[in-house]
């Protein structure tokens, strides 16, 4: 198994607490559910103009 190298960059990144990362992970969560519902409202007005359209 190898073994874990130590970053080579000379900038070392402060470790994030547990909290903020949690609560990064929920609004990510979120953000993600809502573009899922603005690009399925999209092609569905889309759809429904192609379908008005066409008949």
């Amino acid at each position: 198994m190898p073994t874990r190298k130590p970053p080579r960059g000379a900038t070392r990144r402060a470790r994030q607490a547990d909290s903020r990362r949690q609560t990064q992970v929920s609004l990510d969560r979120w953000l993600d559910r809502l573009v899922e519902i603005a690009v399925f409202t999209a092609l569905l007005v889309g759809g429904m103009a192609l379908v008005v359209t066409f008949f």
